[in-house]
């Protein structure tokens, strides 16, 4: 079996006997044929590649407002949902006890970039808890800020559990677990008290029954569950307005995306899609990507969620389609416009192509 990156297909090569017999796999067939084409990559005019998948728009109620692709495939919503995950840090007494701040609560939803003032962040939120890196269960890796990369190492130093962009969301849960005067160690693990919690809200806001699911593993250790797509924008079109939640959960569905919109480099870090969109829309469009070319939106003066994926994984075409989704609903604004038509440039600064979403109609 072969699955070339960017195509979303299998195709086989099977010998029998003296002869070789070339086919694509049926099941990847049927899932093939359900994309759409969401962003194209031009250069000298010419169609150079393609990205495929599918995208959701919905009410709080699951109405379906728009949609390309099948709206009911399940995907692994991976980071796209850490604002959710982060629910019961607020619910559950802990922001207020050790008194977050904004940032910090906008930390907590966020994939950063490993920035000083994200790693900064991070450490300050542990320690309101009297708690210290070692306690995190992330995992390490550099900097994905190039520059805080070169800065790390040109100081000798060796990145830690802070610089991985899910600090933030981890030492929410860490703060989570001490509030509730559970025990820290093993926190990622799916049968964890406070993990158990993230899932219960991460279920109550989508309307899926997460608890009978086996979970798979997401990059930074903690469980990641399989959600469809329309259920995922019925959920953000729910973190949106609080339409269909309890008073409770709606209420701190608002304090999130306020701290988001207060604090946007907090939410990924300086030329990030997240805080770019959010710097130049505020309050009117909270946006979250996911690993493996994911993104969820919430519209809240629409009360509308999306929620789409990008069968190759590629971040570049789901940050253009999402671009040109939101302004489809919100109308055009230059930073959108920006990145639903991006220019692409060579190591010598010259414009050489353009990447080009293809679901904004």
């Amino acid at each position: 079996p072969l699955t070339p990156r960017g195509l979303g297909v299998t195709f086989f090569l099977q010998k029998k006997e003296n002869s070789y017999f070339f086919g694509i796999h049926p099941i990847a067939l049927v899932a093939c044929m359900q994309d759409i084409l969401l962003a194209e990559v031009l250069r000298n005019g010419v169609v150079e590649s393609r990205h495929a998948g599918a995208y959701v728009v919905a009410d709080a109620a699951g109405g379906l407002v728009a949609h390309g692709g099948d709206p009911d495939r399940a995907i692994y919503p991976r980071s796209a949902v850490k604002a959710l995950q982060a629910l019961p840090l607020i619910i559950g007494g802990a922001a207020a006890r050790f008194g977050l701040t904004s940032a910090e609560l906008a930390l907590a939803c966020a994939s950063h970039a490993g920035e000083v003032m994200h790693t900064q962040t991070a450490a300050v939120m542990l320690a309101k808890a009297g708690r210290d890196v070692t306690c995190l269960e992330c995992g390490t890796h550099w900097p994905s800020s190039g520059r805080a990369a070169r800065a790390l190492a040109a100081g000798g130093l060796a990145p830690n559990a802070l610089h991985n962009n899910c600090s933030g969301k981890h030492a929410g849960f860490v703060c989570t677990a001490i509030a509730a005067g559970i025990d820290v160690p093993g926190y990622v693990e799916p049968t964890h008290t406070t993990m158990r919690a993230v899932t219960a809200a991460l279920g109550e806001v989508t309307g899926i029954a997460l608890d009978h699911q086996s979970p798979a593993t997401d990059g930074c250790s903690i469980p990641t569950y399989k959600i469809p797509l329309l259920a995922l924008a019925r959920g953000f079109a729910r973190f949106g307005n609080g339409a269909h939640l309890s008073a409770e959960f709606g209420a701190a569905a608002a304090v999130l995306r306020a701290a988001v919109a207060e604090n946007p480099l907090m939410i990924a870090g300086h030329n990030r899609f997240d805080t770019v969109v959010s710097q130049a829309l505020g309050a009117a469009a909270f946006v979250k990507t996911g690993a493996e070319g994911v993104y969820c939106a919430s519209l809240p003066s629409l009360g509308l969620g999306i929620a789409l994926k990008c069968s190759d994984g590629a971040a570049r075409a789901a940050e253009a389609a999402m671009a040109a989704l939101v302004a489809r609903f919100l109308g055009p604004h230059p930073v959108l416009s920006g990145y639903a038509e991006r220019p692409l440039t060579n190591w010598n600064g010259r414009i050489v192509g353009a990447i080009v979403a293809r679901v904004g109609g």
